[in-house]
């Protein structure tokens, strides 16, 4: 190795450079800029493994101190750091800026970047979510790379960074932009040679090295931050101690040592508590352990516990990497990705992605919690998933969390019927959003059954949960009623459902009804375990009564698409023939409800409420399938990928999607706070799963099948999945379809947008396919259901 030339890091030289610089001690320029948050495609999450004590969240079990850090990676850079619970995030990013002979590069617009784990096994599969981030400068100038995972004895996030200079000198700078108590608009902070820090209401941050920065400053976003004053000059000669009283949008800046040639590696620790003493004494402590000892408990090395114990916990996870394609890469990440995206004070608080959707052009002077919450359907896709990985734990916790999120009398506000399950919620059970979504209220129910049946949850705690939970949702399901929480106080008469499963209509859907039949069947099953033979009988014969009507209710002859046969995405009447006006949302013109497809019918086979063969079913495959449609309307789309041989089948959630970028401008979707008609929503990878199970259905209708026989879903659906993966192993929510303008990502199609990454329902759709594959069977096909309706 060359020999490394490091300006050196003496007090004098700290003073010197200083004393050519101009110095303040409080910065001007508050509040600074609108703040937003960062880049949604996330090419790595993590967090620190913690075993449960008890079914919950304790300190002093198998793992120590509770670490309630999450962190985020994209574009090459440390993007949302979460502490406290899982949506509370305290940092937008984390990135360098270089000056270079030949001027100014930020990591991020300037730089190419690579995702890498740092922990694999022999066969090259992940082993831990800690990772190595490589970005290198577009004009060769230096690369930089970034080692990052958690402390899990504290609440630190630990960095070890290494700059290389290949063409000249360059002279490194750290910068930090908190989002503190989860908004961009209200921080405080100072910045020292020993120390960066920030704080809104009660929480703080300290970020600390292994060495002093040569400078330090503290500043407003776009007024008086450091990157400002690299802008305008190539310098930073502008330096404030602190924002001292104000508060605002701010940047913290550390200047690293100037590297004449080769390489330097220094380790940062940022720490996080309710005061600054304790924010410094977490990242003190973390470094004191150092690199190599902090990782090595993260990743459970040795006799540690980490990941590596969870992983070897996952009983059928040597089955699903059989299944897979890739040797059981992507299986042993989305393991971890549903595990992280766990919160660590409410055991079994399973969100849905730890990213704020198209976050780069959302507004972060409020707090917002993104997707960084818990919406009860995505909920069960991943208890769901993380059962059939063998995790018997986890869904445990998971059904003993849901409570947290029904209606009842005990939820504050609410002066209506209860029973039914909020349809967004933070973590502690607070409500977001409250629309009533009927396959989310049945979901619950399906789960209790699924983990009694698995034996995992024994009859007298299903009995308490009857009583407690799954009656009064079972009851809802059958009679409906009047809500009354927030500004929600509409009647509901089932299995018309306020919104369906993409919370956009109301109507009659048939992925929603297929979720509340099978959830009333299963519900008989448990009342009668229970000893409510009378609401046994009651759930069964509603269901009974759902599912005559589907066909009247869901099903159209008179459709203007294909040969008019085939089942609606909604209908919002008792007529699917009369063609009724959708209403707008996301910006489109409303359509004929005939003209709206989507692939919903298929939960109906998936769950057992329809045969893979039933008429309707099957009359609905070509218009779902047809790719000569236009765009507007149009659902499935194929991909070709390097060194894959035919193409891979896509589908978007339904014509005349508006969820996602604007096919005129490029731009992300509601950019501005308004909703564009050039918007479209783009390929959704969990609608290839799920297309995945039905093709499964169709080839297993008579028995498990022959040896070889699922081989076309292994190499077609199975494959698909892991495809629209990123070099992180993370399956976006939407995957770009080619269609309009690209913008300024210019994405490849078959590549994560802008909308959300990780999303954990793919992750879960991903590993239910494998289990369903390994096992010859649906998983979460329903067998009292498929009893009663699919002879």
């Amino acid at each position: 190795m060359r020999m490394i030339k490091i300006l050196a890091l003496t007090t004098a030289a700290v003073c010197a450079l200083s004393a050519g610089s101009a110095f303040a001690e409080t910065a001007p320029g508050a509040p600074g800029a609108p703040s937003t948050w960062a880049y949604a495609a996330k090419t790595g999450v993590g967090a620190s493994y913690e075993a449960y004590v008890d079914g919950a969240y304790k300190d002093g079990g198998r793992t120590g101190v509770v670490s309630k850090v999450w962190f985020s990676i994209a574009d090459g850079v440390l993007t949302e750091t979460m502490y406290g619970l899982i949506h509370q995030a305290q940092i937008k990013q984390l990135r360098f800026a270089v000056q270079t002979p030949t001027g100014l590069a930020v990591e991020g617009s300037d730089t190419t970047a690579k995702t890498e784990y740092l922990h694999l096994d022999a066969a090259g599969r992940p082993l831990s979510p800690a990772y190595k981030i490589t970005t290198t400068d577009k004009q060769g100038r230096f690369v930089i790379e970034k080692r990052i995972f958690t402390d899990p004895d504290r609440q630190a996030l630990f960095l070890r960074v290494t700059v290389r200079a290949l063409k000249g000198p360059v002279t490194p700078y750290l910068l930090l932009e908190p989002h503190m108590a989860n908004t961009g608009s209200g921080d405080a902070g100072a910045a020292s040679p020993t120390a960066l820090t920030a704080n809104e209401a009660s929480v703080f941050l300290t970020l600390k090295g292994s060495k002093p920065f040569a400078a330090a400053s503290a500043g407003f976003l776009g007024a008086s931050d450091g990157l400002t004053d690299l802008k305008a000059d190539g310098k930073l000669d502008n330096l404030y101690a602190s924002t001292d009283a104000d508060r605002g949008a701010i940047m913290l800046t550390g200047q690293l040592p100037t590297i004449t040639a080769g390489e330097v590696t220094l380790d940062y620790a940022i720490g996080f508590g309710p005061t600054a003493a304790a924010s410094a004494k977490a990242a003190k402590g973390a470094l004191k352990t150092g690199y190599a000892e902090v990782l090595a408990r993260y990743n459970g090395e040795g006799a540690r516990v980490g990941w590596e114990d969870y992983l070897a916990s996952l009983t059928e996870l040597p089955r699903l990497r059989a299944a897979s394609m890739d040797g059981g890469r992507l299986v042993q990440a989305s393991a971890m990705m549903l595990k992280v995206q766990e919160d660590r004070t409410y055991a079994g608080a399973l969100i849905a992605s730890l990213s704020n959707p198209w976050g780069d052009s959302v507004d972060a002077s409020k707090p917002s919690t993104g997707y960084k919450a818990v919406w009860p359907r995505d909920f069960y896709q991943c208890a769901m998933a993380l059962a059939a990985l063998g995790d018997k734990q986890t869904p445990l916790a998971a059904f003993h969390y849901l409570p947290t999120v029904q209606v009842g009398p005990k939820t504050k506000g609410n002066t209506g019927v209860g029973g039914w399950f909020q349809q967004k919620s933070q973590v502690d059970g607070t409500p977001e959003w409250v629309g009533v979504q009927l396959d989310q209220t049945a979901m619950p129910i399906m789960l209790g059954w699924k983990l009694w049946k698995q034996g995992w949850l024994s009859d007298a705690e299903l009995k308490t949960y009857y009583a407690r939970m799954i009656k009064p949702a079972a009851d809802f399901l059958v009679a409906g009623g009047t809500v009354g929480l927030d500004w929600n106080h509409a009647t509901i008469t089932p299995p018309f459902t306020q919104q369906e499963r993409w919370e956009e209509q109301g109507g009659y859907s048939p992925s929603t009804t297929a979720a509340v039949i099978a959830g009333l069947v299963v519900a008989g099953d448990i009342a009668d375990l229970a000893g409510d033979a009378a609401s046994a009988a009651r759930y069964r014969a509603t269901a009974d009564d759902y599912s005559a009507r589907v066909d009247s209710l869901m099903v159209t002859t008179k459709g203007a698409l294909g040969d008019g046969h085939y089942f609606l995405r909604l209908n919002s009447d008792q007529d699917p023939d009369n063609k009724s006006t959708v209403e707008s949302r996301n910006g489109q013109d409303p359509v004929p409800e005939d003209k709206m497809l989507d692939g919903g019918f298929l939960e109906l086979v998936r769950y057992g409420v329809r045969r893979a063969d039933d008429p309707a079913v099957l009359a609905s495959l070509p218009e779902l399938d047809d790719e000569s449609m236009a765009d507007l309307y149009r659902v499935r789309y194929g991909f070709t990928f390097a060194g894959e041989t035919g193409s891979f089948p896509g589908w978007r959630r339904y014509g005349v999607d508006g969820y996602g970028e604007d096919t005129q401008t490029g731009g992300n979707y509601g950019a501005g706070g308004r909703m564009a008609p050039g918007q479209r929503g783009r390929v959704w990878p969990i609608f290839t799963g799920e297309r995945g199970h039905y093709e499964l259905a169709r080839l297993t209708l008579h028995g498990k099948p022959a040896p070889g026989a699922l081989e076309p879903i292994r190499r077609t659906y199975v494959r698909a999945m892991e495809l629209f993966a990123n070099e992180g192993l993370l399956i976006p929510e939407q995957v770009w379809d080619g269609v309009g303008v690209e913008g300024a990502h210019d994405y490849r199609r078959g590549e994560g947008t802008d909308s959300a990454t990780p999303l954990a329902w793919s992750h879960a759709e991903y590993i239910k396919l494998l289990r369903s594959v390994a096992d010859g069977v649906v998983w979460d096909s329903y067998a009292p259901v498929k009893a009663r309706y699919g002879r």
